[in-house]
């Protein structure tokens, strides 16, 4: 009497949970180059280089939106102008360590043009790191600097009780909303070493 065995093919844990897309993935290692791999939290952003190794990838360089803290950074750290400054660190981070150029992975995230992690790419990129990129996806300069929450905050201030909900985290850090894009430049040539 023969026996029929039962049989299914068993995918790849990452890919059935959903956290991983092996073709995309396998397309950046072809590259040879090492990855960019930006990932965004609610209140966070993070930065890696990381290198492929037959026994698993290897972190070489980590950069998140504490560091930018550390710099004086008052405002949240994820809004647009946090993301294009953490870019401009990271930049100056990678090349600090000899990386001489990455390839950009965003993971599973939706690519969205003018998001907060393509503001973080344009950091990078205008900071003379070399990402492959198409200008097409930057957000403009006004919303990089954070006039567009400058201008939010002068049509809130009349109202004060939605005035001080919506900006709890810069009154907090004792940080004017309507003066982001002053405060931006400030830390921007902070990194940038003209100060």
């Amino acid at each position: 009497m023969s026996r029929k065995i039962n049989t299914r093919t068993v995918y790849y844990r990452r890919k059935r949970v959903g956290k991983t897309n092996y073709k995309s993935r396998l397309k950046l290692l072809l590259s040879r180059k090492p990855r960019l791999v930006i990932r965004k939290s609610l209140k966070n952003m993070l930065l890696q280089v990381v290198d492929y190794s037959p026994g698993g990838d290897k972190v070489v360089l980590t950069v998140n939106s504490c560091d930018l803290k550390k710099l004086g950074w008052k405002a949240s750290g994820n809004n647009l102008p946090a993301c294009y400054l953490l870019g401009a660190l990271f930049a100056k981070k990678a090349k600090e360590k000899n990386i001489p150029e990455c390839v950009l992975d965003i993971g599973l995230q939706p690519s969205i043009k003018g998001c907060r992690l393509y503001s973080v790419l344009k950091g990078i990129v205008e900071s003379d790191f070399k990402v492959p990129f198409s200008d097409s996806v930057f957000p403009d300069d006004k919303r990089v600097s954070g006039e567009h929450i400058a201008g939010l905050a002068k049509v809130l201030k009349s109202d004060e009780t939605k005035f001080k909900k919506q900006f709890s985290v810069y009154l907090k850090n004792s940080l004017d909303p309507e003066n982001l894009p002053s405060h931006f430049e400030e830390i921007k040539n902070k990194i940038r070493g003209k100060q």
